[in-house]
């Protein structure tokens, strides 16, 4: 177990990359709609912006989520540290609460003017495919980063936890953000117990009651049990529009657009909360 954490920089590497070349390969095979955009244009800028995430992620953090991990279990801090558990029972619980807070993560990143600011890059892509799933503002990852720092010491999870988690988000971020054709008893069935690409895809419609729903990474229990679950797109999956009102150009896909696109316009109507109040 000792080795299989201090090689956890490598596992996720691994995973991640072979993921990403599955989903790019699996979409060039069976595309579920048409590519409009050069995938050299879009997939340099996007992956580009990995890049610099994982670099201000290693420089600000000097300990990331699996370190953390064994700092409370060494300490005997947090939650699950204070309870007699066997290993197995820690990590399914600790794997569970670890995806409800990045449900709600993600649905404060929507409700809260300043934070959809910096998610509404990731929602800025024209298309939608495997590379708008690590499509993320610096700023974003650093706040995600903290707040998965104090879950983490609140919580005290086993630290293989951690590393299945991340594994898990890393991969299923992918999978359902690529564009995938899927047979739509297969997507039916899958469901049930993992966010699909055209579940997913439906949150990244141009119309905001749609973008406000589908929260989920992982698991879509979430949705259904929280009231923010929605089926299909009204315009159907290839005729729907992907992305937001304001930055509709290919020029707004470049590194240097996104990196400033955060205080550039208004927060316009997709924030939850400005939502609701023009509704009353």
């Amino acid at each position: 177990m000792e080795k299989i954490i201090a090689h956890e920089p490598t596992i996720r590497m691994a995973a991640f990359f072979s993921v990403l070349l599955v989903m790019a390969l699996w979409e060039i095979a069976a595309p579920r709609r048409r590519v409009e955009i050069p995938r050299l244009v879009r997939w340099s800028n996007n992956l580009g912006l990995v890049v610099l995430d994982a670099f201000l992620v290693r420089l600000v953090f000097p300990v990331v989520a699996v370190g953390a991990a064994v700092v409370a279990q060494d300490n005997g801090w947090g939650l699950l540290n204070q309870i007699d558990l066997p290993v197995w029972v820690g990590v399914v619980l600790a794997v569970l609460a670890f995806d409800l807070a990045i449900y709600l993560q993600h649905v404060l990143f929507h409700a809260v003017p300043a934070l959809w600011r910096l998610h509404r890059v990731h929602h800025a892509d024209l298309e939608f495919d495997v590379t708008t799933g690590v499509r993320f503002h610096p700023l974003e990852i650093l706040i995600s980063m903290a707040i998965k720092l104090l879950l983490v010491l609140a919580l005290g999870p086993p630290a293989l936890a951690v590393l299945i988690f991340e594994v898990l988000l890393n991969a299923t971020s992918l999978f359902n953000h690529a564009n995938l054709r899927l047979p739509g008893r297969v997507d039916a069935l899958l469901r049930l117990v993992v966010v699909t690409p055209d579940m997913h895809r439906v949150h990244h419609s141009i119309i905001p009651s749609e973008t406000n729903s589908n929260f989920g990474f992982n698991l879509p229990w979430w949705d259904w049990v929280l009231g923010t679950y929605l089926a299909q797109p009204s315009a159907g999956h290839k005729r729907m529009t992907i992305g937001v009102k304001q930055f509709r150009t290919r020029r707004d896909l470049w590194l240097d657009r996104l990196l400033v696109q955060p205080f550039q316009g208004e927060a316009s109507q997709y924030p939850i909360n400005r939502r609701s109040k023009r509704s009353e």
